[in-house]
């Protein structure tokens, strides 16, 4: 008797081919590694102990399993090396991955910043010593995210009600095996967080954005000077902005991550998310600020 196995390797299942395999035969269901709050129904830890663990080694069930740090890291760097990248280049007949590697490398160590082809080319070139053409890079970040190992937020200008194709930003589906990919070496909890805020978003069914806007001067005109919000949250006819700003100590450093927000005139819920464990509040520009720890174990907060 032949196994389903048998017919399609892990090349298929690790990867958007799938449901070009069961075309008109199944249905895509998009399966997240463990999100915090389901992390938690496993680890009878305080939250704030158990979060460490989770942005270093991440949510893929396995590694729950582990009885160590060195068991954890060795299974996720044997993961991403011997199932992810061996797929990818069988998958695209590639003679080596040298290159693939390099790029994953340098996409791994700058989670969260907007980037495209043509900069990673430059960086690419400045880092590695090797020329790797923008086209190449395109076509390599779309193997990682047909591996389903990132995903793209795409930039949407909130003034002129577009998407810009020039830079977007990429987050790793998985904290564990992102901070493989670099050993362990780069795990900075502030681009961290804002990879599994956006990850969360995701698992709860939001289509999830980058905002660019553009404050409008006194004689009508917009301001040259961009802002940025971290994220435009949509699903059905919900929509929040949400900005991931890890510590607000002082006043003026709320005011900076609020000035974003205030550059959007809709009505929509605008949300700071910070890593200390805070009581929700709302201030008088009716901006809310809530603390990680409720955001990732109380979904309904964003309503509040």
């Amino acid at each position: 008797m032949t196994t389903f196995s048998e017919y399609y390797s892990n090349s298929k299942f690790l990867s958007t081919d799938i449901i070009t395999e069961f075309r008109g035969r199944g249905t895509q269901i998009h399966v997240y590694p463990l999100s915090f709050a389901e992390f938690m129904t496993v680890d009878d830890r305080h939250p704030l102990d158990a979060w460490p663990d989770y942005y270093t080694y991440g949510g893929l069930p396995h590694t729950l399993s582990l009885a160590d740090e060195e068991a954890k890291e060795n299974y996720l760097k044997e993961l991403y090396a011997k199932v992810y990248l061996t797929d990818i280049k069988e998958r695209h007949s590639m003679r080596s991955d040298a290159e693939l590697k390099e790029l994953m490398e340098i996409f791994a160590s700058s989670i969260g910043s907007p980037t495209n082809p043509s900069k990673l080319e430059r960086t690419f070139k400045s880092v590695k010593k090797v020329t790797l053409s923008d086209k190449t890079i395109d076509a390599y970040l779309s193997y990682f995210a047909e591996a389903f190992l990132t995903e793209e937020a795409i930039r949407y200008d909130i003034k002129g009600k577009k998407y810009i194709n020039t830079l977007s930003k990429h987050y790793f589906t998985d904290m564990g095996v992102r901070n493989a990919i670099l050993g362990f070496r780069q795990t900075e909890e502030n681009h961290i967080m804002e990879n599994v805020i956006y990850n969360e978003l995701r698992m709860r069914g939001y289509s999830v954005d980058v905002v660019e806007t553009r404050p409008v001067g006194e004689d009508g005109k917009r301001i040259r000077k961009q802002y940025e919000v971290d994220f435009v949250v949509n699903r059905g006819s919900q929509r929040y902005y949400i900005q991931s700003a890890f510590v607000m100590p002082t006043d003026a450093k709320e005011r900076q991550e609020s000035a974003s927000l205030l550059n959007i005139d809709d009505s929509f819920k605008k949300i700071i998310i910070v890593k200390d464990h805070i009581k929700p509040k709302c201030n008088e520009a009716g901006i809310i600020t809530i603390g990680l720890m409720d955001f990732l174990l109380k979904p309904e907060l964003l309503n509040w």
